[in-house]
C-alpha cells in the first residue's frame, strides 16, 4: 500500500454561471507541477448557478482530488468560499474564481515563498483577459512585500492568485460581502500578522467578466469607502485613503504594464 500523501493545499472555487469556465479552472488547480501527487484538494461549490454547472464538473466525479458541492440557496461569493475554507483539509488554500486559471507552476513558488519566509500570505501577479479569454496586454504585477499601510492605499493584492494559512483564513473569513470582502480579509490579515509577501509573475490569468462588482466602478468606489469605514477610519481619513485608491486604479489599469 502506497504512502499517504497529506493535502499540501485546498484550492476554493465558488461556481455561479461558471459552466463554460469551471473545467478549464479545476484542470490548472490539479496539473500544478512539483507538487507530491494527491497534496492537492480542489473544493468546487456550486452557488446555485443558474446554468449547468453540474454537466460541466460530470468528468471530475470520479477524481478522489475534486470535492463538489451545492449551496442550498444561492448565499454569494464570500459565503461560499467561507464554506470552502470550514470544509478544506490542507494547510494552506488558495482561492480561484471560476473563470480564471493558473500557470502550472504557481503553487510550488509560492509555498516555497511562504515556508521561507513565514509571511502571512502570499500573492502574485496576473495577466488580464477579455471574458471571451483574448490577452488584453495588460499585465499587473505586485510587490515582493506589500505592508498594512501600503494595501490601504490600493488593494494591489488580487484573490485568485493568493495562497495563505488555513488556520489564519479560518481565524479571520470573508465578510461583509456589501463591500470588498476580499479587501477586509487582507487587511485584516497584514494588521495582526505584519506584511504579505508578493512574486512578481503572472501566475494568474484573470478574465475581466462583466457581471463583475470591481466592473461598475461607482458601485466599487462606494464599496472602498466603505472598506475604510469599516476597518474604523473617520470620514476624513477614509476619504483621504480613497483618493489615493483612485488614482492607483487609474495608474493600475491604464497606465504602463507593472
Amino acid at each position: 500500500m502506497g504512502k499517504h500523501t497529506e493535502i499540501e493545499v485546498s484550492v476554493i472555487i465558488p461556481a455561479y454561471n461558471a459552466a463554460r469556465y469551471i473545467a478549464n479552472a479545476v484542470h490548472s488547480a490539479l496539473e500544478q507541477e512539483d507538487m507530491p501527487e494527491g497534496s492537492i484538494e480542489v473544493i468546487v461549490i456550486n452557488d446555485c448557478s443558474p446554468d449547468d454547472v453540474d454537466a460541466a464538473m460530470e468528468p471530475f466525479k470520479k477524481d478522489a482530488q475534486v470535492i463538489y458541492r451545492h449551496n442550498k440557496k444561492n448565499v454569494g461569493t464570500a459565503t461560499t468560499r467561507n464554506r470552502g475554507i470550514d470544509l478544506a483539509r490542507g494547510r494552506y488554500i488558495a482561492f480561484l474564481d471560476a473563470d480564471d486559471w493558473w500557470e502550472p507552476d504557481k503553487l510550488a513558488a509560492q509555498l516555497a515563498l511562504l515556508k521561507k519566509t513565514n509571511a502571512p500570505l502570499c500573492c502574485s501577479g496576473r495577466v488580464l483577459h477579455e471574458a471571451d479569454g483574448t490577452p488584453t496586454g495588460r499585465v499587473i504585477g505586485v510587490k515582493k512585500k506589500i505592508t498594512f499601510e501600503e494595501l490601504l492605499h490600493t488593494n494591489s493584492i488580487p484573490c485568485g492568485s493568493v495562497v495563505l494559512p488555513t488556520e489564519i483564513a479560518r481565524e479571520f473569513h470573508m465578510k461583509h460581502a456589501e463591500l470588498h470582502e476580499d479587501y477586509i480579509l487582507w487587511l485584516e490579515i497584514l494588521k495582526k500578522y505584519g506584511a504579505a509577501v508578493g512574486i512578481d509573475e503572472p501566475y494568474l490569468h484573470c478574465r475581466l467578466s462583466e457581471g463583475g462588482k470591481s466592473r461598475n466602478k461607482l458601485k466599487s468606489a462606494v464599496m472602498q469607502y466603505g472598506v475604510y469605514r469599516y476597518m474604523g477610519f473617520g470620514r476624513f481619513e477614509s476619504l483621504r485613503f480613497f483618493l489615493s485608491y483612485a488614482f492607483h486604479g487609474v495608474k493600475k489599469y491604464y497606465g504602463k504594464n507593472s
